[in-house]
C-alpha cells in the first residue's frame, strides 16, 4: 500500500484531510498531512516532512503549488528516493483519486492523481 502525504500552505492540508476523512472515512487511513505554516522556512518544512516519510513503504505526496515552500522541501526530502512520487496542484478531486486507488502501484497511482485533479478543473456552463 502506498502511504499518502499531503503537504501545503497552512490551513490547507488539514482542511483537505477534513473533506478526504469525510467523505471517504473507510480509504484515509493511509492519508497523514503537514500543515506548514508561514513563518517556516525551508530547512524547517524539509525537516517536517522527512519526520513524516515512511522508511518501508512507497508514498506519494501530494502538495499545494510549484516553487513555494511545501513543494521545494518535499523535492528535497524525497532526494534519492527511488519509491516515492511528488505530485504538485493538489484539489479534492486529486485527492480522492489517490485515496480511491491506494493499492496500486506509485507510478500509476501518480498518474491517477494528476488525470483526477485535471478532470477537477473546468468551468461550469452558464457563467461569464
Amino acid at each position: 500500500m502506498v502511504q499518502l502525504l499531503l503537504v501545503a500552505h497552512a490551513p490547507l492540508a488539514s482542511a483537505l484531510a477534513q473533506v478526504a476523512r469525510h467523505t471517504y472515512p473507510g480509504c484515509s487511513a493511509q492519508l497523514q498531512t503537514l500543515d506548514i505554516p508561514p513563518e517556516w522556512d525551508l530547512q524547517a518544512a524539509e525537516a517536517a516532512i522527512r519526520a513524516l516519510l515512511p522508511a518501508d513503504q512507497p508514498v506519494l505526496l501530494l502538495v499545494d503549488t510549484p516553487g513555494a515552500t511545501p513543494c521545494n522541501a518535499a523535492q528535497a526530502a524525497l532526494a534519492g528516493r527511488s519509491d516515492a512520487a511528488l505530485v504538485h496542484g493538489v484539489n479534492v478531486p486529486m485527492l480522492w483519486r489517490s485515496l480511491c486507488y491506494g493499492s496500486l502501484g506509485l507510478a500509476e497511482l501518480a498518474q491517477r492523481a494528476v488525470e483526477g485533479g485535471l478532470r477537477g478543473v473546468g468551468q461550469a456552463p452558464g457563467g461569464a
